[in-house]
């Protein structure tokens, strides 16, 4: 473990659940898992806090079991994940005229141009959550990644900035706040989700990470290495909850139940004669519910969601194959039956899951490398590009602490109590079913001396 390194939280305020990870990267550079915990969240629809005393009560209670999972972590200060409707993005240019046009561009002048781009008009009522630089230029040289080093007369740039409603933004750093927290910095859900799951090539071959979330889906958009588009498209898994439990007549828990467990996107690949039991109400009977009738309300449901990808990609004019690196679908959603044949279907490009163990240490518990904890995992990676690139502004907390034995993989014999004097007798008849009989058999006669003893 390298213990120069700070520990990063990571805290996702979710619709559905509220999920916080600390992590830091070891030698390798890869991430080690070092608390987790989580919590049903109610307080927050589609994304949004609306009600900020049971999102208190739920960033706290997650925060209780990441302590319970590791008692020597200390947190104070979380990366948090914000999404919502009420997201929107925008595309601007930038430039600067240099003092001293002899020497290289400097860190500071790049700062300097980003800076500026926070004085970006933007409508009433919302604020700027993040400026993100696409392509540099300097002079006449186009397409720049990073000019640092170069020399010339004027640096400019595109940008793609992020702004949100400011109420939402205040609800959100309210809740975090009067857990007893502070936000270290608001990032937008899609690209953290991007990070966790991403890796060099599909940056270079042009990916869409769609991140089915709870309340919504969110949609970054990367082509030649830039972040091209991001969207918030306001459904997700709770919309095709409720679309089955109006559509068949079912309680809430009962639909999530039935989507978890039978549901299928594709309609054509249910079974028209398999039906589903549900226990009647109240003493009313039991009632039969179709498989083929739940799939067609989920593959309803999940077809307006990526036809909203396919027209966010065509507003951008990555909808013809253009984007070899197809659709990354990743969140608690994507795991639907044959999700990623309607994907394909719809948007005419290839799709594959996101699992968030791109850029994770071996070794961690199954648990952490589901889709639905890519945001959580993508905000400790932020975190650490934060770290790395804002000349290390952040308290590096150099505490010796190791992976909890709760969140590492146990090997299957370890979990064996095997008495002392057995485990000679385990090791030498392992290998054969004779010696597992003969082992057996020994255990058998020592037991039935043991009564005989007993009764003397």
């Amino acid at each position: 473990m390298n213990q120069e390194q700070p520990i990063i939280v990571g805290l996702d305020i979710g619709t559905t659940k509220i999920a916080a990870i600390a992590g830091r990267k070891n030698e390798f550079g890869k991430l080690e898992i070092l608390g987790f915990g989580r919590a049903n969240s109610n307080g927050v629809q589609h994304g949004m806090v609306l009600n900020i005393d049971q999102t208190i009560k739920a960033i706290q209670q997650a925060l209780e079991n990441c302590y319970k999972s590791n008692p020597d972590l200390e947190i104070g200060e979380v990366f948090v994940g914000i999404a919502g409707h009420h997201i929107k993005s925008l595309q601007t240019r930038g430039d600067i005229v240099r003092q001293s046009i002899e020497e290289e561009i400097r860190q500071d002048e790049i700062d300097r141009l980003v800076a500026d781009q926070y004085r970006t008009y933007i409508p009433a009522g919302d604020q700027i959550i993040d400026v993100i630089p696409q392509e540099f230029t300097v002079d006449n040289f186009q397409n720049i990644p990073n000019p640092i080093g170069y020399s010339g007369v004027k640096v400019g740039a595109n940008f793609h900035i992020i702004t949100g409603d400011k109420n939402a933004i205040r609800n959100i750093n309210r809740s975090v706040e009067k857990a007893g927290l502070t936000t270290k910095d608001l990032v937008l859900q899609p690209l953290a989700s991007a990070a966790a799951v991403m890796c060099d090539q599909d940056l270079e071959a042009g990916v869409a990470i769609v991140d089915i979330g709870g309340g919504t889906t969110d949609l970054a958009v990367f082509y030649e290495g830039i972040l091209k588009h991001t969207a918030v498209i306001p459904f997700g898994g709770e919309n095709i909850t409720n679309d089955i439990k109006t559509g068949l007549g079912v309680l809430k828990t009962q639909a999530e139940q039935m989507k978890v467990q039978f549901g299928s996107a594709l309609s054509d690949e249910a079974k028209s004669n398999a039906f589903i039991t549900i226990p009647g109400l109240r003493g009313m009977p039991a009632k039969e519910i179709s498989m083929k009738n739940l799939a067609a309300i989920i593959q309803a449901r999940m077809s307006e969601i990526m036809d909203f990808v396919t027209y966010h990609l065509k507003q951008v004019g990555l909808d013809n194959r253009m984007l070899n690196g197809g659709v990354i679908l990743t969140g608690g959603g994507s795991q639907l039956k044959h999700l990623i044949q309607l994907t394909e279907y719809v948007t005419g490009l290839n799709a594959r899951i996101g699992y968030p163990n791109e850029h994770l240490a071996g070794g961690h518990i199954e648990e952490l490398s589901k889709p639905m904890y890519s945001t959580c995992i993508g905000l400790i990676l932020k975190g650490y590009n934060d770290y790395e690139n804002k000349n290390r502004q952040l308290d590096p907390n150099f505490v010796e602490i190791k992976v909890p034995r709760g969140l590492q993989q146990q090997p299957v014999d370890e979990k064996l109590d095997i008495p002392e004097e057995s485990k000679e007798l385990k090791i030498k008849n392992r290998k054969t079913l004779k010696g597992f009989m003969d082992s057996f058999k020994i255990g058998l006669i020592d037991l039935f001396k043991e009564e005989e003893d007993a009764k003397l």
